[in-house]
């Protein structure tokens, strides 16, 4: 099942303001973490792309994230923030290529608290997204940065590490997460 969340329009620069003063994570069974997210309009944006982009990487990194898409606060925007030196932010990225290699290693995710399953991704991939002042970039992204994109990506198409994971991967995340649950 495939629906779209459509983002409310923000009006006035006061709103903005207020609106990105603080931001709770959303349950991980909202809608919006199920729905395929809508490319963000920067031709009538609805909100500044250029504060939203410093709120949702101050809201990562005050979460303890490498990674935050904008649905996973509750933001129906398709940007997500990346950990990283500089830490960066991405809107309306798509994955255009990938190497040949792939590779399972466990995620957990911001949205799934103490939840750790192994995941399969591409090692390295070639991306296009649109940075936040609106300038188009394309760029490859190898290792830990490569499996980022792709598991922030998975957010915005209303997918999430439970979905992208193997039943007996899931399986025993779930008894691993039981078991961190009681500490």
């Amino acid at each position: 099942m495939e629906f779209t969340y459509t983002a409310p329009v923000i009006k006035t620069q006061e709103n903005k303001k207020q609106e990105f003063e603080k931001a709770s994570l959303v349950s991980s069974n909202d809608e919006i973490l199920k729905a395929k997210i809508l490319p963000f309009d920067f031709s009538n944006p609805p909100v500044d792309p250029i504060e939203f982009a410093h709120f949702l990487v101050r809201t990562m990194l005050e979460r303890g994230g490498i990674g935050l898409a904008a649905n996973q606060i509750g933001y129906p925007y398709r940007v997500f923030a990346m950990a990283g030196e500089p830490n960066f932010v991405c809107y309306n990225p798509i994955i255009i290529g990938h190497g040949d290699q792939e590779e399972k290693a466990k995620e957990g995710c911001l949205s799934h608290h103490n939840f750790f399953v192994k995941v399969k991704r591409w090692k390295s991939i070639k991306t296009r997204f649109t940075m936040p002042n609106g300038e188009a970039t394309t760029k490859v992204f190898a290792g830990l940065t490569a499996r980022v994109f792709q598991h922030e990506l998975d957010h915005l198409d209303g997918e999430s590490i439970k979905t992208r994971s193997s039943f007996l991967d899931r399986e025993k995340a779930y008894k691993e997460k039981m078991k961190l649950d009681k500490k």
